[in-house]
């Protein structure tokens, strides 16, 4: 079968039959790092299927010759040629028709999934008779198409909930969250966890068991089928209405449309495959994929080994955090400071983070062992990267370099988390300032996925590979920026910021504002992000990075009366319990939306022509991953290339 299967002439397939009559077909995308089901793979897919319904296998197991992963999903590119409903139809009909075939094989087939499983991977997957997931791969399972404003159109919207149960499976695909081994174990997404080791040995015993496919049971079971399922429909879609209140995402309601009305089969509502594929916000989506890929693949630029061992100096909020995220990647940290109250207070931060993150008590332990409480700073010396993460005074910082620097061992790495202070000034009495490197995170510091990697002109290009390098094993997207005040993402809400304030002081009330930047698309407000960051930070933010002449009276206001926000319970709104008590917001005034996101716009486009970034694509990565600026608009500035009407002239700040 082996030979004859060879005379195919396919290029991304192999397949080997061993001795108990087991074909083993094997994906291996030619001039990729991963695989995906491009239009060229499916096909030569199909034409593997022809083979073994002619001449069918005693079983069928389908496997990866990748080292990183089984399947990645389908070809993102594709999307961007869909201009016609009949091309969409066409892509749609392709996917789904391979599939079903995998389906209805008269022959028992497995999926041997091992590293990544995703969008139409984890529906090739759904469409075998089994699937087992090799464990110690690190593996990833996941429907994410909705991340790109489209639909999981190749069976997983019928198939994914026969499987888990209505609930559990509209879950994963309207949040597009991934599962890991022990998860999809308990879900029933997969038949059996292995270990690598015998994880072929695994396959083929399973896949000759003739043991029952597995499929929902008892209310999982029901709530697929009438009247229990309008049940399951209406509670997805307050799921929808929850995370997209004002519509910006067509794609979660369709997948609910489609499994509910039309048995998971996009086939059936032709009109809503082109509406979905051919909308801009897919193809803004898809533009900002692109976007994160590229920052990716920054972090990918040495072939260092990962770091081991990081020393964190400051053990505030944002310091506390970086440990703790580093620790719950596997970093070995040493956490200093100048009191051992607040590196407690980070440890409590960090056992939370390690249990909501990673579950397991004996993983969780772990990550607790390697975060090291060091008042004398004993890990200096030891320390591939030393970050800084102290109070934003240019003396206190500059001291502490002098103190630490002749301590670092050789090729260590200095940072500075600054988020405001120039590194050049930073750097000025070090004995080698081609050391020193802007690592700067944002708060949430687990949340954000965003870090500005900071360079000046006199730091070493490894030391900028080796900070970008040390984001990416903490899986955080390194964003290279200038050294200039505020950087981007601070310099561009600064003047955002101010003019909410403004308005404030114009009479419009707060929960109006930020009812309009809501509607717009953004994740908080932007009083409600001055609250959340402090009133304090807002006023030194402003007076380094705005031209405004005179303070918000506002703003002035609150901070006579020490009210500094989400810290101190009252800012411009009262907090309770971590969340602001807002009044129901007016109505909201006609371009108040543009006229607050102007100033935001103009300064993007103004760091983009001084060279604060190489160019306008990264500014708007930059912008969506460290502000959350609306993903469906593609960022702000290709959104103001696409609008339809001019941003507003904000020098005589008009009232709405």
């Amino acid at each position: 079968m082996s030979e004859n299967f060879a005379n195919l002439g396919l290029r991304n397939w192999t397949c080997s039959v061993d001795a108990q009559g087991i074909a083993w077909l094997s994906l291996d995308v030619v001039n990729s790092s991963v695989n995906r089901l491009s239009a060229p793979v499916l096909q030569e897919l199909d034409r593997a299927l022809d083979f073994f319904y002619a001449a069918p296998p005693v079983a069928l197991i389908i496997r990866s010759a990748k080292h990183n992963g089984f399947i990645a999903g389908a070809d993102i590119d594709e999307f961007s040629s869909l201009d016609s409903p009949d091309k969409s139809e066409s892509m749609v009909l392709r996917g789904w028709s391979v599939m079903e075939r995998v389906a209805k094989l008269h022959c028992p087939t497995l999926a041997l999934i091992h590293g990544h499983c995703l969008g139409g991977g984890l529906e090739l997957a759904l469409a075998c008779r089994y699937r087992l997931l090799i464990e110690d791969s690190q593996p990833v399972l996941a429907l994410p198409e909705v991340k790109l404003g489209i639909f999981p159109g190749w069976g997983g919207m019928m198939r994914l909930p026969q499987l888990i149960g209505a609930p559990k499976a509209l879950d994963m695909m309207l949040t597009g969250r991934n599962i890991r081994a022990k998860q999809a174990k308990a879900l029933g997404l997969v038949d059996a966890l292995v270990p690598q080791r015998i994880a072929e040995l695994a396959a083929a015993k399973h896949v000759l068991s003739h043991a029952k496919p597995r499929q929902a049971r008892g209310l999982d079971a029901w709530l697929n089928r009438a009247p229990l399922k309008r049940l399951a429909e209406k509670q997805a879609l307050k799921q929808v209405a929850k995370s997209d209140p004002y519509h910006h995402y067509p794609a979660p309601r369709a997948i609910v449309d489609i499994w509910a009305n039309h048995g998971g089969n996009p086939l059936h509502a032709a009109d809503t495959i082109h509406e979905i594929t051919s909308s801009s916000t897919v193809h803004n989506l898809v533009r900002v994929f692109h976007l994160q890929e590229r920052l990716k693949a920054f972090g990918k630029r040495t072939t260092k080994p990962p770091l081991q061992h990081v020393h964190v100096i400051g053990a505030g909020t944002m310091g506390g955090d970086i440990a703790a995220l580093c620790a719950s990647k596997g970093i070995r940290v040493t956490l200093q400071d100048q009191r051992r109250e607040p590196i407690a207070k980070a440890q409590a931060r960090a056992q939370r983070l390690f249990e909501r993150r990673l579950r397991e008590p004996r993983l969780v332990r772990q990550a607790m062992d390697r975060f090291i409480p060091d008042l004398q700073g004993h890990g200096i010396t030891q320390a591939d990267l030393v970050i800084e993460a102290i109070v934003e005074n240019l003396e206190a910082k500059q001291a502490l370099y002098a103190q630490i620097e002749p301590l670092l061992k050789p090729g260590a790495v200095l940072a500075t988390n600054t988020s405001s202070l120039a590194l050049s000034a930073l750097s000025a009495k070090l004995l080698h300032p081609n050391r020193l490197v802007g690592i700067h995170f944002f708060n949430p510091v687990a949340v954000m996925p965003l870090i500005e990697v900071v360079h000046t002109p006199e730091l070493d290009a490894d030391v900028r590979d080796t900070a970008m390098a040390f984001c990416d094993q903490i899986g955080k997207l390194p964003l290279p920026v200038r050294d200039t005040p505020g950087f981007l993402v601070n310099a561009v809400l600064a003047p955002y910021m101010l003019e909410a304030m403004r308005c404030v002081d114009e009479g419009i009330q707060p929960e109006t504002i930020d009812e309009a930047m809501l509607q717009f698309g953004m994740p908080m407000g932007p009083i409600e992000l001055i609250d959340t960051v402090g009133l304090d930070i807002a006023r030194d933010v402003g007076v380094q990075l705005t031209d405004a002449d005179a303070m918000p009276a506002c703003l002035a206001k609150h901070l006579e009366k020490q009210q500094l926000g989400r810290k101190t319970g009252q800012g411009f709104y009262t907090w309770k319990d971590g969340k602001a008590d807002k009044q129901r917001p007016q109505t909201v005034p006609h371009h108040l939306a543009l006229r607050l996101i102007a100033p935001l716009i103009n300064r993007t486009q103004e760091q983009v022509h001084i060279g604060v970034v190489s160019d306008a694509d990264l500014a708007d990565a930059g912008v969506i991953f460290g502000t959350g600026f609306a993903p469906f608009t593609g960022g702000p500035l290709h959104y103001k290339d696409h609008m339809h009407q001019p941003l507003p002239n904000l020098e005589a700040s008009p009232t709405v």
